[in-house]
């Protein structure tokens, strides 16, 4: 089960440089269930997602399964996917170490900065271990608008635009 949160991003946070970060690829075979396939940094990934609905939260609930893919298979289903891609390039911000004050404990800010034909978006989600942590977080003053809640800032949707 994958519990998470989306914002838009207020402003970049500070020394972005120093965090870990990867280029990702990715298009989607079909969206009702989700299944994407993925190049993440050097990895190949078949993810097949379904929404859940999450009664009185406004946390995104997804079940998910993930499947290593070689080279040759992840180019094969790349070329039968719908004819959108999403680009971006991901960072992964530990939150504890931009407060210093152990309120993010365990938690990891991933920043996407989209490229090509979304250029100039920025996403941030943040995955929580359960539901009442999701709806207990305090996002940090470089977040922006929550669109959790929001289906045009889902991937899949992005991948689909014209």
């Amino acid at each position: 089960m994958e519990i998470e949160r989306k914002f838009l991003v207020r402003r970049m946070p500070d020394n972005l440089s120093q965090y870990r970060r990867v280029e990702v690829e990715q298009a989607y075979l079909c969206t009702s269930p989700t299944v994407r396939v993925r190049r993440i940094g050097e990895e190949r990934i078949l993810t097949v997602k379904e929404h859940l609905a999450a009664e009185s939260s406004t946390a995104i609930h997804n079940r998910e399964e993930e499947f290593r893919l070689s080279e040759s298979a992840f180019r094969q289903l790349l070329s039968k996917a719908q004819e959108g891609r999403v680009q971006k390039t991901r960072y992964f911000i530990d939150l504890r170490s931009q407060t210093g004050d152990g309120l993010y404990v365990g938690l990891v800010a991933e920043l996407d900065v989209f490229h090509g034909r979304h250029q100039g978006l920025e996403l941030v989600e943040v995955e929580f271990p359960n539901t009442q942590a999701a709806d207990a977080f305090v996002p940090p003053d470089w977040f922006g608008d929550d669109v959790s809640a929001e289906p045009f800032y889902r991937n899949s949707f992005l991948a689909a635009m014209p």
